[in-house]
């Protein structure tokens, strides 16, 4: 078992940086694939950035490369934002997958095991 805890959503002005924080606990934090995902209103749930537990290797959706950073600092999750735009507006969420379980990393909603609450961003024209 694993607990989750975003951190760091606010408002912010269009072209402008945030940086969310996932804190972990309850478990191993070395077995874990931590993805981040966001969703807009009447939108699904989409992903967005995830990391190994060594920091090695991370993946990036394609339209968020250059722009979103994620790394990660003993046992919390970072996603560094920038350049923001309205339509990155969205609650964003931080998840974890079995690292075990996946030969290439994990992007698929279903493929995370454990969700925080959320935190919301929201970015002004």
């Amino acid at each position: 078992q694993v607990q989750l805890v975003e951190s760091g959503g606010g408002l912010v002005q269009a072209g402008g940086s945030l940086r969310l924080s996932c804190a972990t606990s309850g478990a191993t934090f070395t077995r874990y694939v931590m993805g981040w995902f966001r969703q807009a209103p009447g939108k699904e749930r989409e992903f967005v950035a995830a990391i190994t537990s060594s920091g090695g290797t991370t993946s990036y959706a394609d339209s968020l490369k250059g722009r979103f950073t994620i790394r990660n600092a003993g046992r919390t999750v970072y996603l560094q934002m920038s350049s923001l735009k309205p339509e990155d507006a969205a609650v964003y969420y931080c998840a974890a997958a079995f690292e075990r379980e996946f030969t290439t990393m994990p992007t698929e909603v279903g493929n995370y095991r454990y969700w925080g609450q959320g935190t919301q961003v929201t970015v002004s024209s």
